[in-house]
């Protein structure tokens, strides 16, 4: 793991593109084996600092130290000790469901069973031998928390990754994100969703307009809401 526990690190972390400010002078900490959410509406910014954490953006202002390392620097070691769900996850629709996990564990060169990740993610063997092609959305992202759980990840990065699922669906990814906690994961979750940040998380950045307006805990979030002025918007939208 990181030095001191820390797990991933960013200081002044800015994006822009052209005239637009994605993110601003975002610092934040967060340490080993802890969930961490990301709170805020669509265009928020949350997803411009997953992407800056695992490389696919270059940061215009800052610095994001993810597991020890520079992110911009050593990526292909960082992406073998991450999983992840993206909001953007794609599926190779002539694939069954099991070769897909059979992929995600050849290309981790990870020793586990894809019948066992498939059973963990609620996904039976008849579905399994089917295209994804022909899967629900619901479907296709379990598939997707599957493959991110392949070889036992360090650090699990999921964006927006309950936003298909039905209820029970959603209660049992929760479950499998708290079986991850348990077996030392760190996980970072995105959402725009107010209940499902405070049902797991430890920590919530509360994002909006680029920037992390404040960090807090589940049991102060609401009353955290309702208090202060500069958070009009979630008083508005919770769930």
């Amino acid at each position: 793991m990181a030095t001191n526990d820390t797990v991933i690190r960013t200081e002044g972390l800015t994006k822009q593109f052209g005239e637009t400010i994605a993110i601003s002078d975002i610092d934040l900490t967060i340490t080993e084996n802890e969930i961490f959410g990301l709170l805020g509406p669509n265009g928020a910014g949350k997803s411009t600092v997953v992407d800056i954490l695992l490389d696919h953006l270059q940061p215009s202002i800052g610095t994001a130290t993810v597991l020890g390392h520079d992110s911009r620097i050593e990526s292909p070691t960082l992406h073998e000790r991450i999983g992840i769900l993206g909001d953007d996850y794609t599926h190779h629709s002539g694939m069954s469901g099991i070769e897909h996990i059979e992929f995600a564990i050849a290309s981790k060169d990870a020793d586990e069973s894809p019948d066992a990740i498939l059973d963990r993610v609620g996904i039976d063997p008849e579905v399994a031998a089917r295209p994804a092609g022909e899967y629900s959305s619901a479907l296709a992202q379990r598939l997707a928390l599957g493959m991110a759980l392949v070889g036992d990840p360090d650090l699990l990065i999921l964006d927006e990754p309950f936003s298909e699922l039905e209820p029970t669906g959603v209660e049992e990814a929760h479950d499998i994100v708290r079986e991850e906690l348990d077996h030392g994961t760190t996980v970072v979750l995105t959402t725009h969703r107010l209940d499902q940040a405070e049902a797991l998380c430890d920590r919530i950045g509360l994002m909006k307009d680029g920037r992390v307006l404040m960090v807090v805990t589940p049991a102060t979030l609401r009353d955290t809401i309702r208090t202060n002025p500069n958070l009009a918007w979630w008083r508005d939208h919770s769930v």
